[in-house]
């Protein structure tokens, strides 16, 4: 692993205007980054000439920013995002990788891109040109942009429901393609039969979440009160605390939020839609990935963290970054059934095409509809390897056709490149 210097983030890809020294990481760390001028006090004559020197005072160098960014992983992520991007006619998207041992992000990449170095001239035309691009390469999508969480979320749920006695692992909920409720149908993507929850969680049953989130049949269901504690939990809806200006919080809702900002009741349909990551539920990819280290971790949170530690001059440690470890207060056996169904995901659910990696991977995948137009955002949220785990890795890809399925490859490639590259 090659960490790298704040002052190279330019040429591994890192574009976006949390590197700037006014809004950045450079304005975070500013006290341990800014050195002092040196100072020379002359004697001239009326000319202007020197005539002699009276006193000089070295210039003190500032220190160093060492980031937790793995050099070779951030070029990786780049370059599989990019690829996949621009073999599809898509623009926009966002990717993080964090190890979910003690929360260092170990890359992000938010597309469009841009070259860093446009920032030494503000004046230029090339600044202008991207500060006035509708696709807003200025955004950080990783820790800014907002979207439904989709499918990703029904991981985090079905520990809320064991967890609750809402449902047991053995609980079979059957979907033949919705339910009903009154005149209204809740669908799902297609018929599943009958599932547990970690074939669920495998398949994507929107028929099994919706069951578990807002009741159906004999399934009592959480509630949205209930849901939204869990989320919490897993740092939906509020932000994650790492060292980057921007940090959105998303949004989990409940009745009182809708009464109060859109001036209507909640109804159980609201709690339906939020199950499966719709609706009014909004989160960034950073929130999505810190879920995801959750799982793997068996219930241990760490914030994440973009600045590794501050190296003086002579090679000391003046800073290192805390992670602020918690600890949920939930049992670790239900982890355990969400991670199984993460790794059925993969063996036989929605992401078999990793299934032919040499290592294991555990991931979910989600398709969040927005707007009226026939497009999707894409998720694939992951960890691997499976028993062991190392790395996170969450891609969103913005306004895909509705049967796009681009998150899963740039996945693959990137596990490829990163785990087995050649030396």
């Amino acid at each position: 692993m090659r960490m790298l210097l704040l002052e190279d983030v330019s040429l591994y890809q890192l574009s976006f205007d949390g590197f700037s020294w006014k809004t950045g990481l450079r304005k975070e760390y500013r006290s341990y980054l800014r050195g002092k001028h040196g100072a020379r006090r002359v004697e001239v004559d009326a000319l202007g000439r020197i005539r002699r020197e009276i006193s000089s005072q070295d210039p003190i160098l500032g220190n160093d920013l060492i980031l937790s960014i793995d050099a070779d992983l951030q070029k990786i992520l780049f370059e599989s995002m990019k690829e996949e991007l621009e073999k599809n006619g898509l623009s926009r998207g966002a990717g993080v990788a964090l190890d979910p041992r003690n929360g260092e992000i170990l890359a992000l990449v938010s597309f469009p891109s841009y070259d860093n170095n446009i920032f030494s001239d503000r004046n230029n035309s090339l600044y202008s040109l991207i500060s006035r691009d509708a696709h807003q390469p200025l955004f950080n999508r990783v820790v800014s942009g907002k979207y439904p969480p989709a499918s990703t979320i029904k991981p985090m749920l079905a520990v809320g429901a064991l967890s609750e006695g809402v449902v047991s692992e053995n609980t079979q909920i059957e979907s033949k393609g919705g339910i009903s409720l009154g005149s209204t149908f809740f669908g799902d993507w297609k018929v599943h039969g009958f599932t547990d929850i970690r074939r669920a969680i495998a398949v994507s049953s929107d028929v099994y979440f919706y069951s578990i989130g807002g009741g159906y049949g004999n399934v009592r269901g959480m509630g949205m009160d209930t849901m939204k504690k869990y989320e919490n939990l897993f740092s939906f809806g509020e932000k994650t605390n790492i060292d980057l200006p921007g940090e959105a919080s998303g949004l989990v809702p409940d009745p009182l939020w809708k009464e109060e900002i859109i001036g209507e009741r909640w109804y159980i349909g609201n709690t339906y839609h939020a199950s499966i990551g719709q609706g009014y539920m909004q989160s960034t990819p950073l929130q999505v990935a810190v879920a995801t280290s959750i799982i793997a971790n068996r219930g241990v949170r760490y914030d994440p963290k973009i600045v590794s530690h501050v190296r003086s001059s002579d090679g000391s440690i003046l800073y290192k970054a805390e992670n602020n470890k918690q600890v949920l207060p939930i049992e670790k056996k239900f982890f355990d059934i969400a991670g199984e169904g993460m790794r059925q995901t993969v063996t036989e659910g929605t992401a078999m095409m990793l299934n032919d990696l040499p290592i294991e991977v555990a991931g979910k995948t989600g398709t969040a509809e927005y707007g009226v137009e026939d497009k999707t955002h894409g998720w694939f949220t992951s960890f691997a390897p499976y028993r062991n785990p190392e790395i996170v890795l969450t891609i969103l890809i913005e306004s895909q056709e509705n049967d796009g399925y681009h998150a899963v490859p740039i996945t693959k490639k990137v596990y490829e490149d990163y785990f087995f590259q050649e030396e």
